[in-house]
């Protein structure tokens, strides 16, 4: 009786120690049954991850077709002439500036290039308007690009100064009496020289009631911040045209931005011969060659597609639940989840043109309007969302797609590396230069270029993104209708002047403020 006891007893040990031991090594062997909540975790999801074609039969019937010469000679026809001119008339005739100036005006400017490109403007306006002496402006530190580049490293001051010179008076720095001003003392304490509260899109009497004032007190005053601080509307005449004197105008780049832009612009007209190796001393090498080679046109895109541009619009990008969320987690840790899109469907999004163009979608654009594989193609951009997996199928859309770093040597590219603003200025600069250029969605570089090239009447194609969004949505479509409904919704978007109305930006409708009819 006892031996059946211990028998008995022994057994049920056993087995459940088996049971247990199986329990623990089964996740083990099998893992793929116990991950079922975690395949869509964000820390699982890489941004680099290839992601498949979303519109792969427009994609393939893209890639199949072949534009016609008349389609061709259309797309490059330069613009006709629209009856407008550059007109600056108000702030080209020579004018004593006042003798007695009311004191210093310093700006700290926050955003990208494009948007401290604008501030500048606004703060040469401004200082006018209170007959202020302008400080060359303090360019802040980017917290996204992480840029310190100062004025001086981005834009040929000595031109600046002089091209403004019967405008309005300019110095490099402070003079001795008033270098305390500087942010680090601004940072640490309420100063009565700083305005702080610059509402946005003042107006010039609200500079002449509260900065004038601090000028007239204490012979400086510091505006922080002063991004978009100017209106655009119900100002003098010469005040508009100044700030477009300013922009198309005194905003020249420093010497080693034109000659890298110069050299990658004659890169894309007269491209290398297969055989012939990139150098630093490529141009110098073939100069009598280009004299009898015929110039090649060339578009450039700016692909607007970084990882802010595509978290902050809370749309879908193919990269399925993992993207979403790890997108949604960048968003709260960028900008504690308050972003309006959020709110939205990505269907809703995408319908009313709220959504980025993916370098797919811009691609098919460009294909849909009669650009092909011969096309030649220069990406400006800074960093692209998924890198070289995401740009794949532009490439293989546009093999003859350049970028800066595929037309210029490591050298020549030494002063600008990692530098944001110089990375930007060097497209900008490569921008005003190409025959045609075309945005993937709006934004601060769009405007500029968009506003540059209006004043000087160039063609630009600005995508219908509410059209396009439709477009993309209708899995259904084909290449024969998407073609002739991006032709038929792009007639009017390639560069046609556009009057600017209230609240528009002079920056990127010039007219009628600094254009005459001809």
């Amino acid at each position: 009786m006892r031996f059946h006891y211990q028998s008995h007893y022994h057994q049920p040990l056993l087995g459940e120690a088996i049971a247990g031991l199986f329990l623990l090594l089964f996740p083990v062997l099998l893992p793929c049954l116990f991950t079922p909540f975690t395949y869509a975790s964000p820390s699982t999801f890489s941004e680099w991850n290839v992601i498949k074609p979303r519109h792969l039969s427009l994609l393939r019937s893209a890639l199949e077709g072949k534009s016609s010469n008349k389609e061709q000679s259309d797309l490059w026809t330069p613009l006709a002439d629209q009856g407008w001119r550059p007109c600056l008339e108000s702030v080209n005739t020579p004018s004593a500036l006042p003798q007695n100036s009311e004191g210093y005006l310093q700006v700290f400017l926050d955003g990208g290039l494009n948007q401290q490109r604008m501030g500048i403007c606004d703060a040469v306006a401004v200082a006018k308007i209170l007959n202020a002496t302008l400080v060359i402006p303090y360019l802040e530190v980017n917290p996204v690009w992480q840029d310190s580049s100062s004025f001086m490293d981005i834009y040929d001051v000595d031109h600046f100064i002089n091209v403004l010179k019967d405008d309005v008076s300019i110095v490099k720095e402070l003079s001795d009496e008033f270098s305390w001003s500087t942010r680090e003392y601004y940072a640490t304490a309420i100063r009565a020289t700083r305005i702080k509260r610059a509402p946005v899109h003042a107006s010039a009497n609200w500079y002449l009631e509260n900065v004038l004032p601090v000028l007239q007190s204490y012979g400086i005053a510091a505006i922080s911040p002063f991004s978009h601080r100017l209106s655009f509307d119900n100002l003098p005449s010469e005040i508009q045209q100044l700030r477009c004197k300013v922009n198309f105008k005194a905003l020249v780049c420093v010497p080693h931005i034109r000659a890298l832009g110069d050299a990658i612009v004659h890169r894309l007209r007269y491209p290398p011969g297969e055989t012939e190796a990139l150098s630093s001393d490529y141009l110098r090498v073939t100069t009598d060659q280009n004299d009898k080679q015929r110039p090649q046109k060339f578009v450039v895109l700016h692909l607007r597609f970084d990882k802010d541009m595509a978290a902050h619009s809370a749309c879908d990008f193919g990269g399925g639940k993992a993207e979403k969320l790890a997108l949604a987690k960048y968003r709260q840790t960028i900008w504690g989840g308050r972003v309006l899109n959020s709110q939205f469907t990505d269907e809703e999004l995408r319908s009313q043109g709220r959504c980025p163009l993916t370098p797919e979608e811009i691609g098919l654009l460009l294909a849909a309007l009669g650009f092909d594989n011969s096309t030649r193609l220069y990406l400006a951009s800074h960093k692209v969302y998924g890198g070289e997996a995401r740009i794949s199928t532009l490439r293989e859309l546009f093999p003859l797609m350049e970028n800066k770093k595929s037309l210029a040597s490591s050298e020549e590219r030494a002063r600008i590396k990692g530098k944001a603003s110089l990375l930007a200025a060097v497209d900008y600069y490569v921008g005003m230069h190409s025959d045609i250029f075309v945005s993937a969605s709006p934004g601060n570089m769009h405007n500029a270029l968009v506003g540059h090239r209006t004043f000087e009447n160039m063609k630009t194609i600005r995508p219908n993104m509410a059209l396009l969004g439709q477009l993309f949505l209708d899995k259904n479509i084909t290449w024969l209708e998407f073609r002739q409904a991006v032709a038929e919704g792009h007639q009017n978007r390639q560069g046609q002047l556009k009057l600017r109305k209230p609240k528009q930006s002079i920056y990127t409708y010039p007219a009628p403020d600094c254009m005459c009819r001809a």
